[in-house]
């Protein structure tokens, strides 16, 4: 499965860091630990960046690493262009999402239907239960989806409202494939903070650490 591309130690939850606007930040991200960058293709996101850019940010990260696209109700033509990770956060179909040329992320706000719907598709490598709201960093019952965490197949990744103080509970209630976080590592939004990033890594690493 492609997920297996996203980097790890043995045993360890990945992180995705969202929102990345400039190389050196994506370097630090990963330098911190992370496993996977997100970069907001999605005009109205404080944290969008543009075509050149995202094509500078990638040029700068290590060879295969996850530099994730993360788009809202894309153009359909606009997919062929991108071979890249590809993380869809809107309202598209199943149709839509076959057309993605790389390995695809499924992210929406968490429902009991919307999972099952989702761990059942195919065509997606990675379900990212989030919060409501788009990138509003709001939470949900991490309980409720612990209920049916045992039957889901696909990679688990898990998002909205996590911060470094919040992970830890999340991972020990979830043990998800992954984490994703954006705001809970900013200083003001859409601005990164280095000292939360590195914070929110080692908290995600005590965590798995406690675990074992």
């Amino acid at each position: 499965m492609s997920s297996t591309m996203w980097p790890s130690r043995p045993g360890s939850t990945r992180i995705k860091i969202c929102g990345i606007q400039d190389p050196d930040m994506g370097l630090l991200a990963i330098e911190a630990g992370a496993s996977a960058i997100g970069l907001v293709r999605h005009e109205p996101s404080p944290r969008h960046v543009s075509d050149n850019t995202a094509m500078q940010i990638r040029k700068q990260m290590p060879d295969a690493f996850p530099c994730i696209d993360v788009v809202v109700d894309p153009d359909p033509d606009g997919l062929r262009l991108c071979p890249n990770w590809i993380q869809f956060h809107g309202e598209e179909s199943e149709d839509l999402i076959t057309r993605a040329r790389g390995p695809v992320v499924r992210g929406f706000a968490f429902s009991m239907e919307a999972v099952r719907r989702w761990d059942a598709c195919p065509d997606v490598d990675i379900l990212l239960v989030d919060g409501p709201g788009k990138g509003a960093g709001t939470s949900f019952r991490h309980d409720d989806l612990a209920e049916i965490r045992e039957t889901i197949k696909t990679p688990l990744v898990i998002a909205g409202g996590l911060d470094p103080d919040s992970v830890g509970e999340a991972i020990s209630v979830l043990r998800p494939w992954g984490v994703d976080v954006s705001s809970g590592v900013e200083s003001q939004r859409g601005v990164k903070d280095p000292q939360r990033i590195k914070a929110f890594c080692d908290a995600v690493r005590d965590a798995d650490s406690s675990l074992r």
